[in-house]
């Protein structure tokens, strides 16, 4: 599967999303869509397709944005430091669609490597395990496990 950045996939993206994904956006804490997701799937990017984030790496933070481990494949995932409104932050960014996923952070739950990928929904599609397969993302059924 190839995942790219074009101009079709920019132009189906809702106000939010590309707000999000475009302008380096931060959506309201607590309002996303996947927030409260407990589905077993993987989250891909909202632009180019490519697979982020696992539900199986997925915990409650309770920062109000949906929180993961780890990403599925590292190399999908850019890190980028971000001193933008008087902090020091670790920007996220898909790497072949170039969205603006969130920020990472170190404290997140040390038994499972300490770190907190704090993504907004509105850069994410969720892809049902169920439905992955028939979506191109048979590859990555083994991330996905019982929650």
């Amino acid at each position: 599967m190839t995942y790219t950045k074009s101009p079709e996939a920019i132009a189906r993206l809702t106000p939010e999303q590309f707000r999000v994904t475009q302008h380096n956006g931060t959506e309201y804490p607590g309002t996303g869509e996947y927030l409260h997701n407990h589905e077993p799937g993987i989250y891909v990017d909202i632009v180019s397709g490519e697979p982020l984030f696992a539900s199986s790496d997925k915990f409650e933070s309770g920062c109000g944005w949906p929180s993961f481990t780890q990403p599925i494949v590292p190399a999908h995932v850019n890190e980028l430091r971000d001193v933008s409104h008087g902090m020091v932050r670790t920007e996220v960014r898909s790497a072949h669609g170039d969205s603006h996923l969130g920020h990472v952070f170190p404290d997140g739950p040390k038994d499972r490597g300490g770190l907190r990928y704090c993504i907004n929904s509105a850069s994410l599609r969720f892809v049902h395990r169920d439905d992955m397969q028939a979506q191109g993302y048979g590859d990555y059924l083994n991330q996905v496990k019982e929650i």
